[in-house]
């Protein structure tokens, strides 16, 4: 298998330049000239931080992407879809307004916001998966589909299922609708909360295989021998009262997000770039951000997401442990020592010893999304 090529830059930045100079210096010599962006509807796909968490990627990064794609040519805008879970991101009006409160902005990124799938997170298409295993469709935001270029810009951290969130994770778990993400999560179907059911009967409309029913109380219930596991009754409910149980593994989640980023890519052009600084120890869909557990790296990049993902990791677990972190401590309850050592431990996997990140390097490979075997040109 040919290995890939991953540009990187570290934190430094001399006096007269700063870090996003860096990053746009990086983006050119990682080659994104090689893709033709004349009048092309680029999504650059990102997470906008969940309100309360302070380690998402503040949007001077992405406005420098944003930037470097116009004078390509190109017409950028910034997406993300909605989330499964109750929270601030859970509908496009909520979800624009913490990309606001985090400093997201058409002033800020001098470029627009879209949530990809919709009002409601129900906006979607149904992709095929090309060599899929464990899935044959996904259901993907439509603005994102509907975009001729796919560029991710990461925040690289840990998280609590996958072990951590690079490029395939901001790609596939991110651009999933919230029937996506169900699909991606859940081996079970939608349950609904009596106690918070109001009666409105919204979800029976929304249900093409009609198994919500209505009791006496006029409260609605799922007959699961009907359900499909759809998720579009979870996107109508507009008190939360519908919900999926996170029931499926950390591998088969990492599976199925592979699968869902392939759908993605596939057919199209596309380039990565991944921020290495704030690593925190979950996903910054936490309301939250836990210390970081390591000193800032740098910025990678790459067309390949695989071999992207494989370089941050790598130089993560080669980094030494910042004492204190949650790593310090357990660390320190697997060696006995007071703190973790650079290198010898992996580092995500101590934090969250459920989880096997590797799952997500070896079936990306498996189904042709990239390779994890990479040539890093470093770039100061």
């Amino acid at each position: 298998m040919e290995t890939s090529k991953v540009y990187f830059t570290d934190m430094r930045c001399p006096v007269g330049t700063s870090l996003l100079d860096k990053l746009d210096r990086l983006v050119l010599a990682a080659g994104i000239e090689q893709i033709n962006f004349q009048n092309a509807f680029v999504a650059i796909k990102i997470h906008f931080g969940e309100p309360g968490n302070l380690a998402f990627l503040r949007p001077n990064f992405a406005k420098t992407v944003a930037d470097r794609v116009k004078k390509l040519g190109g017409l950028p805008f910034l997406t993300d879809s909605n989330t499964l879970y109750v929270g601030r991101r859970n509908n496009a009006l909520l979800h624009l307004d913490a990309a606001y409160e985090n400093g997201y902005s058409p002033f800020s990124t001098g470029c627009q916001i879209i949530i990809a799938d919709g009002l409601k997170g129900a906006d979607d298409v149904a992709v095929p998966i090309k060599g899929g295993i464990c899935m044959q469709s996904a259901m993907i935001g439509r603005a994102i589909m509907d975009a001729d270029v796919v560029i991710s810009l990461s925040h690289f951290k840990g998280h609590e299922m996958t072990g951590f969130g690079g490029a395939i994770k901001n790609v596939g778990m991110g651009s999933g609708s919230r029937a996506g993400k169900m699909a991606m999560h859940c081996n079970s179907k939608p349950e609904i909360d009596q106690a918070r059911c109001v009666g409105c009967r919204i979800c029976v409309k929304y249900c093409n295989q009609a198994a919500i029913i209505s009791g006496e109380d006029a409260k609605s219930a799922i007959d699961h021998d009907l359900c499909v596991g759809c998720g579009r009754c979870i996107a109508s409910c507009n008190v939360n009262a519908i919900a999926a149980r996170f029931d499926g593994s950390g591998n088969d989640v990492n599976m199925r997000m592979v699968e869902y980023a392939k759908a993605v890519l596939d057919g199209r052009p596309h380039f990565h770039i991944s921020v290495v600084n704030q690593v925190s120890p979950y996903c910054d869909c936490h309301g939250e951000s836990d210390a970081a557990i390591i000193p800032d790296i740098g910025i990678f990049a790459a067309f390949d997401p695989v071999a992207l993902d494989h370089a941050c990791i790598d130089m993560v677990n080669a980094a030494p442990v910042i004492p204190g972190s949650v790593l310090a401590e357990a660390q320190g309850r697997e060696t006995g020592a007071s703190c973790g050592c650079a290198g010898k431990t992996d580092h995500f996997h101590s934090i969250h010893p459920t989880t096997d990140w590797r799952s997500q390097i070896a079936h990306a490979e498996a189904i042709g999304l990239g390779t994890g075997r990479y040539d890093l040109i470093t770039l100061k």
